[in-house]
């Protein structure tokens, strides 16, 4: 009897298809993490580049109604507004206000076409300035 012990072909051919089939999965996964890191970086630094120019906004020069646009590192458009912000308020005495409110704008967009269809990042806020009497 010469029986001969070992795997078919059949079965290493199987093997081998779930082999293939499982580091294609894998290989996948590992691209979309990447990819997710990589989106999150950009965020990052919109983020990074709104709060730093909302945070000059107001300091080197006073506060008035104004827009200003910019690019920074070759890839991120910015653009800051700048707009007085009124509010109402009932029994509120306008003539005691010794201030004013000003609204702060501030959009960083990049992509494939940041000014249209690309990510962008949109921050605002309000800042108090004296009023000149």
């Amino acid at each position: 009897m010469n029986r001969q012990c070992g795997f078919s072909l059949l079965e290493i051919l199987i093997a081998f298809s779930i082999l293939a089939l499982s580091l294609g999965i894998l290989l996948k996964i590992f691209s979309a993490g990447v990819n997710t890191a990589g989106v999150a970086e950009e965020y990052t630094a919109a983020v990074q580049i709104a709060e730093s120019l909302m945070a000059q906004t107001g300091i080197e020069a006073p506060l008035k109604p104004s827009e200003a646009t910019g690019l920074e590192n070759e890839k991120y458009h910015w653009r800051v507004s700048v707009s007085p912000f009124q509010f109402t308020a009932e029994n509120l005495d306008v003539t005691a206000i010794t201030a004013v409110l000003f609204k702060i704008k501030v959009v960083v967009s990049w992509g494939e076409d940041a000014r249209a269809a690309g990510r962008q990042v949109e921050l605002t806020t309000l800042k108090l300035v004296n009023k000149v009497l």
